[in-house]
């Protein structure tokens, strides 16, 4: 009998826990907030746009939680050979808010754009398309 007991014990403790990894998979297929950003590199600015992104950016936007996607430059099109496009993942609209604003005030990042754009501004032009899945959707 006293078997059967620590059989069943073991039996719920796992059900517990595979409970609780379903509901951590769940939570993981949660719907995310994306933004597709474009940044027109100034003439002669693409190089050091990309270098500061290598050397940079991408480090910092993982510091303040901001998922990096992919990094893009078009093969073709108006502005192809100064065009960078990368999309990012956020948890929510409001955590993107709270991340770009710290992202913003980080003092490493502050020290690396003023140092990268001494002789000008990098991006001519940034725009941002905010993207919520649809239900559809491989990435989610």
């Amino acid at each position: 009998m006293r078997g059967k007991k620590n059989l069943i014990l073991a039996l719920a403790f796992l059900l517990v826990g595979v409970g609780g990894y379903l509901t951590g998979a769940q939570a993981q297929k949660k719907q995310r907030f994306f933004e597709l950003r474009t940044y027109i590199a100034g003439p002669g600015k693409m190089d050091a746009l990309n270098a500061r992104f290598r050397t940079h950016t991408t480090k910092l936007f993982k510091k303040h939680g901001m998922e990096s996607v992919g990094y893009w430059m078009p093969t073709a099109g108006d502005n192809a050979d100064h065009t960078l496009i990368y999309l990012m993942a956020y948890p929510s609209q409001e955590a993107r808010e709270a991340s770009w604003k710290a992202f913003g005030g980080d003092a490493d990042w502050v020290k690396a754009k003023g140092d990268s754009e001494k002789e000008g501004k990098l991006a001519a032009k940034v725009t941002s398309v905010f993207l919520t899945p649809t239900d559809y959707s491989a990435m989610r």
